[in-house]
């Protein structure tokens, strides 16, 4: 995907499909989908009907008739080069990874333990495969055993390899990549044609957009509008003919297409999918228009502290003793301890030793020691050594570890160990026998910006709740240096369901991200729920979306997109309603000024001849749509701002701007007209 996230605006291959596809989408039914530019096309082909029986009559307006008709169909055309443009793009993206789809060989695994080879396409959900290093992974599916360095560039867009392995969050591969090194036994979770890139490819092309809820609203209100202005052009031919002032079939149309909403009209579906594609372009995959709507109108915004809100990797920064305990003896069996510890806390508790008390590392095979690993439910790791027992742990693990030894937990410590929560750090208690000899202080590192991130949210009525595992105080602490909202601290997946519940209880919309099985529930029930690609298959089939990065921090650009989405559509449809006042006093002057000369104080813009009038407003109005499709494809630009804020800028620039462009376009059209006597 790499190789089409950037592609130019207008991409040669893109913009010749897209040219073509125009007339394609010419067909009524596919027009039928679109009220507006459905008018438009009738308008269209009844005046390409009466171009030819007045060209057979010799008609004497026929060179005006002629050019009506003629930008009447590019009204139309316009309208679908936009939409198609929009979807070029995705099938431009379906096209890069259809060509990583293929039928590969795959190495089944028989119930008796032997194996078979078999056609990709034979596999089931349930089969077991056999991937060594250099194939093709042939199908969705969860590592059953074994570690391997896969290669999903093909996908992600990434050259850089990932591990997978069984158990945990890693294990679940896509069907399409390349094992790099070693081998992994893979239990298949598809069926032909359901793979995550079959996917991948209906989503980035089109073939499974829906209409957003708010999409069809606002399809509704503009087909509502065209009736209303149907009726009034109808009814306008009578009181013309009653007036003594017949209009032909081609002013009648022409007022009519300029009167209806087409500029939102024939943009409106190309916003939609340009909305998606600006996802895809930030490796996120959007299940549904649904989603992408309802990110624009995120109310709360869930985070993960660890990945998400700071760095991650907790670091080593303070050893602080108990009384009457050296600093150096507790780095001596805090290095001693985290020798074995593979861990980034663990690696940087041996670096602080070193560093601060010269420390050096040492071989526990030669000291012949015994290393005690982290476990869920001791949690706490050590050595055992020369009758040295070393432990370092969580407050309560070493607390229970000293009472089994006879001791306790002084206080002083337990003050330590509250002052290093408070602060936002972590604190490792290390004790060695009966005693404690202090605390190590682990520090979480706040990523830079998020705090100027967290305000702009706020700024735009969005709150922040940090999830995380931590203690309160540490919660808190991080929560204060970040700048989020809120927090929820010691985390269980209950209790992320149940913050979600109240939130919607309260009527509000919430985001999440995840990537564990534990995480299904809660990104099931989040109205935006973003899994990530490295995560458990049971994730990504719970969100209705799937960041192909897996990075947790791109929520925030997510919820950008979806309110640049909304942005999009409120500003066009502001605009297009707005263009048409200009129309009014282009079109109506010049059908009744002759009968009734005191309209002619209406045509403000002084323009040459009712003739060239009629003419300029309708080529405007086709030529606006061009004008205005990169902004659809783009997006309006986005700023953090409240919701009045936005709304004011709206009609300042949409609103009073569309007012403002068709009476000096109009004018220039007109000139230019007059000026090649076309007109």
């Amino acid at each position: 995907m790499a190789n089409t996230r950037k592609r130019s605006l207008w991409d040669g291959k893109i913009f010749r499909r897209a040219f073509l596809d125009a007339f394609v989408k010419l067909n009524p039914r596919t027009m039928m989908k679109n009220p507006v530019m459905f008018v438009v096309e009738i308008g269209s082909f009844i005046t390409t009907v009466y171009v030819f029986r007045n060209f057979a009559a010799h008609h004497h307006s026929l060179r005006f008739d002629i050019q009506i008709t003629l930008w009447l169909w590019f009204t139309v055309l316009f309208a679908n080069f936009a939409e198609a443009m929009a979807e070029g793009r995705g099938k431009a993206q379906a096209d890069a990874l259809r060509r990583a789809k293929s039928d590969t060989v795959a190495v089944r695994v028989l119930p008796n333990g032997s194996t078979e080879e078999v056609s990709s396409a034979l596999l089931r959900s349930g089969d077991v495969v056999l991937v060594v290093a250099g194939n093709m992974i042939p199908g969705d599916g969860e590592i059953i055993e074994g570690v391997a360095s896969v290669d999903e560039s093909a996908i992600t867009g990434e050259s850089a390899p990932v591990i997978r392995e069984a158990g945990g969050d890693r294990s679940a591969v896509t069907g399409g990549t390349r094992v790099l090194s070693d081998q992994i036994k893979v239990r298949i979770t598809s069926n032909p044609g359901e793979t995550f890139l079959d996917r991948m490819i209906a989503l980035v092309e089109g073939a499974e957009r829906q209409k957003t809820p708010n999409e069809i609203a606002l399809n509704i209100l503009l087909a509502g509008l065209t009736i209303i202005f149907l009726l009034a052009v109808v009814t306008l031919q009578p009181i013309a003919l009653y007036s003594s002032a017949p209009q032909s079939i081609f002013v009648l149309i022409s007022l009519l297409v300029c009167l209806i909403p087409t500029t939102i009209g024939g943009l409106l579906s190309a916003i939609g999918i340009a909305g998606m594609d600006r996802l895809v372009q930030h490796n996120v995959l959007a299940m549904s228009g649904r989603a992408v709507e309802a990110a624009g109108d995120v109310n709360t915004l869930l985070l993960d502290k660890t990945g998400t809100i700071t760095l991650g990797n907790r670091q080593a920064s303070e050893f602080i003793p108990a009384p009457g305990i050296t600093k150096e003896q507790l780095a001596d069996a805090a290095q001693i301890s985290s020798l074995p510890d593979e861990t980034p806390e663990g690696r940087s508790i041996v670096v602080l030793a070193k560093e601060m008390y010269g420390l050096r590392g040492r071989e526990l095979s030669e000291m012949q020691a015994e290393f005690v690993p982290f476990s869920a439910v001791t949690r706490m790791s050590g050595v055992n050594l020369d009758g040295r027992i070393i432990r370092k742990g969580s407050t309560d693990a070493i607390a229970a570890f000293l009472k089994e030894n006879g001791s306790s937990l002084p206080e002083e410590v337990r003050a330590v160990v509250e002052t290093v929560a408070r602060s936002g750090g972590t604190p490792l208690v290390v004790a060695e026998n009966r005693r404690a000899l202090g605390v190590i202080h682990l520090k979480d590192i706040v990523k830079g910006g998020m705090k100027e991130r967290f305000a702009q949210l706020r700024a735009m009525g969005i709150r922040t709740i940090m999830i995380t595992g931590d203690n309160p105080l540490t919660a808190a602490a991080i929560a204060r240096e970040a700048g989020v909202d809120d927090f929820l601290a010691e985390a269980k997946p209950k209790d992320k369901m149940d913050l979600i519940r109240r939130e919607q209880a309260e009527g509000k919309l919430v985001a999440m991200t995840g990537d564990g099985t534990n995480d299904a529930p809660a990104l099931a029930q989040a109205d935006v729920g973003v899994a990530m690609n490295t995560g458990t298959q049971a994730a990504k089939e719970a969100g209705n979306m799937v960041d192909l990065d897996s990075n947790p921090t791109k929520l925030i650009e997510i919820v950008e997109i979806g309110k640049q989405l909304l942005m999009t559509r409120g500003a066009l449809t502001t605009f297009s309603i707005a263009n048409d006042v200009a129309k009014y006093f282009a079109i109506l002057p010049a059908m009744f000024v002759a009968t009734f000369p005191v309209l002619a104080v209406l045509n403000i813009m002084h323009l040459k001849t009712p003739e060239s009038a009629i003419l300029s407003a309708v080529i405007f109005n086709a030529l606006i749509i061009v004008g205005l499709i990169p902004l659809a494809l783009r997006g309006v630009g986005y700023k953090a701002l409240s919701a009045e804020s936005l709304l004011r800028r709206n009609l300042i620039i949409y609103g009073l701007g569309g007012i403002v462009a068709p009476f000096i376009g109009i004018k220039l059209i007109d000139m230019i007209l007059t000026a090649v006597h076309l007109a």
